[in-house]
């Protein structure tokens, strides 16, 4: 509901950066635990997230300026404004492929080291849609329901009219997403399930908050919004990483 904590000197606190500070330690501190218990380096851990964190924000970037590719054209300066306009979806993927990379040159078994991170991914973005809240972006369809909140000096979201909060429920799914992966982990033993279980579950989960969603500057393909479009495939690669190792298991 306040971006702006509080201010030493002249150097303010944006509560969305402090969200996603705090959930990117909170993700790596409990990878890196999670990793001496599962017998895995945990030196490793730090330089995964380092590269899927910064592939991660190109690519989030990337995709935020495909999905407003219209207003673009109109006013190419919007490309300078690298601080604000992410798209969750991209960052996914562009972290996948960071972690893939950094996996493929030191020769580290990436389905592995998948399983290891990708339910701290989910805490991080817990964190992450609080950091949203704070800001006001990502906000709900207006609603007269009485579960609603009311910005009044947001930058994002239209002040003073009731809204969907969609980013705690997208906070409340993703902390629920965290530990059900945890224990899932614990009963998966195939390399590359819980990966899995991760793609399946967030697209699901996000597919239907977007009904939900009112910011509009998202884009849509057909009658889909863009995430809800990424959604299925990143649902059917999920399905399909399952179905790979089952086949392998069976070989």
């Amino acid at each position: 509901m306040k971006n702006d904590l509080f201010s030493i000197g002249g150097f303010t606190i944006h509560g969305y950066g402090l969200m996603i500070g705090i959930g990117f330690l909170a993700a790596y501190l409990v990878t890196e635990n999670r990793a001496r218990k599962q017998g895995l380096d945990p030196d490793h851990v730090m330089g995964i997230a380092l590269w899927g964190m910064g592939i991660g924000l190109v690519s989030a970037k990337l995709l935020y300026y495909i999905t407003t590719i219209d207003q673009i054209i109109e006013n190419p300066g919007l490309l300078l404004d690298v601080s604000n306009g992410f798209v969750v979806y991209g960052g996914i993927i562009g972290g996948i492929m960071g972690g893939y990379m950094y996996c493929r040159k030191h020769k580290l078994d990436f389905l592995g080291y998948a399983d290891l991170v990708l339910p701290s991914v989910a805490l991080a973005q817990g964190f992450g849609r609080i950091g949203c809240f704070l800001a006001g972006c990502c906000y709900g369809r207006e609603t007269d329901s009485a579960f609603a909140v009311v910005f009044k000096e947001s930058a994002y979201a239209p002040n003073n009219i009731p809204l969907i909060p969609t980013q705690l429920i997208s906070s409340a799914f993703n902390f629920l997403h965290f530990f059900l992966l945890l224990w899932l982990a614990k009963r998966l033993k195939r390399s590359g399930d819980t990966a899995a279980m991760y793609l399946i579950i967030y697209s699901l989960g996000r597919f239907v908050i977007e009904f939900f969603r009112g910011d509009l500057i998202r884009g849509n393909v057909g009658a889909l919004t863009t995430s809800q479009f990424i959604s299925l495939f990143a649902a059917a690669a999920g399905v399909t990483l399952l179905i790979m190792n089952g086949k392998r298991e069976r070989r």
